[in-house]
């Protein structure tokens, strides 16, 4: 089973549980070739066809208090006008390669669910109350033992008071608490009064500058958004270790064999679904935006189609792939078993891309928390079929590439089974032949993405197929290598997600020294992180291959190489971080160009000259990942530690402006 790449991540944000994602909607991006496929999609709308919801009272209250983008004032600092939304992050996946490159900031739409808003309320409330600016939510106990004191002192997220704070009267005393429901006449606060009067308290504490956090609340913060996200990734990439698992222990030939069948089935199918799925991001996100549900449902369809469509060419060149792979790999036993595992994966591809575009539909309605689901049960279930099929019913390595396409056609039906009893249905109005036309727009923003990710599969898969020019044990070393590193990379990645959400949420609010606490909190995460995938690979990198393969050979070689991937863990973990904060920043474009930079321009020529010319191997193809990785860490650091955070909230609030 494969999976996508590491690197395409957009804005992401929010509250964090399996139950309920942190990112609990969808990037919009105001894109026009987007609402030009909205606007014909309208146009060929019957009256009779579903119109969108009407907003409650309480909407239209929270509406008018809570303002958004292009209909906020200039003084208005509201959390809910600095909600970032991802473009997807349900999957695990290998090795970054370029960084996503904004949309122009200047053309976003910002729309807010229900939820969300409330979200950034009890964000607003829980920092003035932190700030002292605010009644506490529960009243303080006046005697605290002498442990409960030492907890709060090194756990509270609330600031501790300074100076003249001692005996400031809190902005909020003069008016009802958050928890108040009679005003001083008696009467009832209606909920537009509740809400206006937190406004007016938030937007007077941000221009008094008097909102900061704590690196307990950021670290909290941190764990809240990320926690949920390590799992999701690491259940997913689980599906690739499984097959690697079952196969690997068979021989070296079919271990080889199967990373060598991954990387194809990465370049010339799996990277052409997710990339291409990337345009729904906007399309339906931008249609749920809009209010018009019933075309996130139809947007969905038309991809479904077009990738079914795609997937005719993708199968003949899989059906075909033994004849192409012996051209190209000199073991042609390994070129064979490829071939073979490619053939039987045909069968899983309509499934696959039915699930990605199904999970596009799902995170465009906020509920990323079905990806999660839908994996907690179908990981499980992947890995006892390969069990299954490769040993107790002795169908040997054919039953890996079986399990998988079983996998593959079950995500989407435990997707549908999600959207039918639990939720999602409210975007979902039937089969309609409209499906089938207005196919244009969806294709212009389809292929950036799909180059996007081509590239960054190509940056590192093309060390699998440089590893089988040296032997048989040699590829089937780096299929283990490289497993293990993507592997390792499942926790760095969320947390950077999670800093990316934060710092964007933080410099939009105008909360510079917020964003930089929060940003110095996910350095030193990332630095733990590093440091332990630095010790655990280093310290078990006798017993680790062990998992894979019963081959010595294959085990003394990973064991050799293991030191130079372990040792890069930490660069590995900062690098991830500087791109996340780069993209909280808006500035994902620097990241781009530098990973682009570094792994095409520096890695891959140190690769092959170390690999080839002075005959290390497979060390040498991993050094020039490694060089590659720190500069990447040390290029990205120094661009934050020059960064002018003041301007980078001055340019948010021009963006707002602009909306």
């Amino acid at each position: 089973m494969t999976t996508p790449p590491r690197a395409i991540i957009s804005q992401p944000n929010r509250q964090g549980s399996i139950g309920r994602s942190p990112f609990s909607s969808s990037y919009l991006s105001a894109s026009p070739i987007a609402q030009e496929s909205i606007a014909r999609d309208l146009a060929e709308c019957s009256d009779d066809e579903e119109e969108p919801d009407s907003p409650s009272s309480e909407d239209e209250s929270e509406a008018s208090t809570i303002r958004e983008p292009g209909h906020q004032d200039a003084t208005s600092h509201s959390m809910a006008s600095s909600y970032r939304r991802p473009s997807f992050v349900a999957f695990g996946g290998t090795r970054p390669a370029i960084a996503g490159v904004a949309q122009n900031p200047a053309s976003e739409a910002h729309w807010l669910t229900k939820k969300e808003k409330k979200q950034s309320r009890n964000e607003e409330r829980s920092l003035l109350r932190d700030n002292h600016l605010a009644p506490p939510k529960h009243p303080e106990s006046s005697e605290r033992s002498a442990f409960s004191e030492l907890y709060r002192r090194i756990f509270s997220t609330k600031r501790p008071k300074e100076g003249d704070e001692e005996t400031q009267a809190p902005l909020s005393t003069a008016e009802p608490s958050e928890t108040s429901t009679l005003l001083d006449n008696g009467t009832r606060e209606s909920s537009r009064t509740h809400h206006e009067r937190l406004n007016r308290q938030w937007e007077a504490a941000v221009a008094a500058g008097k909102i900061k956090t704590t690196w307990q609340r950021e670290a909290k913060t941190l764990w809240r958004y990320s926690s949920p996200l390590v799992v999701t990734f690491i259940l997913q990439y689980s599906l690739t270790v499984a097959s690697i698992f079952a196969v690997g222990h068979i021989g070296p030939i079919e271990l080889g064999a199967v990373s060598l069948a991954s990387m194809t089935a990465n370049i010339s199918g799996y990277a052409i679904y997710q990339g291409l799925a990337t345009s729904l991001d906007t399309l339906c996100a931008q249609a749920y935006g809009s209010g018009r549900k019933h075309l996130v449902g139809l947007q969905m369809q038309r991809m479904i189609y077009f990738l079914w469509v795609l997937t005719i060419p993708i199968g003949i060149i899989w059906f075909f792939a033994e004849k192409i792979l012996e051209l190209i790999v000199p073991e042609k036993r390994s070129a064979e078993l490829a071939g073979l595992y490619l053939r039987i994966l045909i069968i899983g591809a309509p499934g696959y891309a039915c699930f990605e575009s199904g999970k596009r539909f799902m995170q465009a309605q906020g509920l990323f928390s079905a990806t999660t689901y839908v994996l907690l049960v179908a990981a499980p279930l992947n890995a006892f079929l390969n069990w299954l099929l490769v040993w107790h019913f002795d169908l040997g390595f054919i039953g890996a590439p079986i399990a998988v396409a079983v996998t593959d056609n079950l995500l989407p039906v435990f997707l549908f089974l999600y959207v039918y009893f639990i939720d999602g249905r409210q975007c979902w109005s039937g089969f309609t032949k409209r499906a089938l036309k207005n196919w244009g727009p969806m294709v212009k923003l389809a292929l950036p993405g799909l180059l996007m990710v081509e590239a960054e599969f190509l940056a590192f898969e093309i060390l699998t197929l440089a590893s089988s020019y040296i032997s048989t044990t040699h590829l089937a070393a780096q299929s283990i290598l490289s497993t293990l590193t993507a592997l390792t990379f499942q926790i760095p990645f969320p947390i950077s997600i999670a800093a990316s959400t934060r710092v964007a949420n933080l410099i939009g609010a105008t909360l510079t020294d917020a964003a930089k606490t929060s940003a110095k909190v996910a350095f030193v995460a990332a630095t733990i992180v590093g440091v332990f995938n630095v010790i655990l690979l280093s310290t078990l990198r006798s017993y680790i291959p062990q998992l894979f393969t019963n081959d010595q050979d294959v085990i003394d070689l990973v064991a050799k190489v293991l030191p130079i991937c372990a040792a890069f863990q930490l660069f590995d973990a900062l690098a991830a971080n500087c791109n996340g904060l780069l993209r909280g920043l808006g500035q994902q474009e620097i990241g781009g160009y530098v990973n682009l930079f570094c792994y095409y321009v520096i890695a891959m020529p140190i690769s092959f000259g170390t690999a080839f010319g002075l005959h290390w191997e497979l060390e040498g193809l991993w050094t020039g990942v490694a060089i590659a990785l720190g500069l990447v860490a040390a290029a990205e650091g120094f661009f934050l530690y020059k960064t002018n955070w003041q301007q980078a909230v001055d340019d948010a609030q021009d963006r707002n402006a602009a909306g």
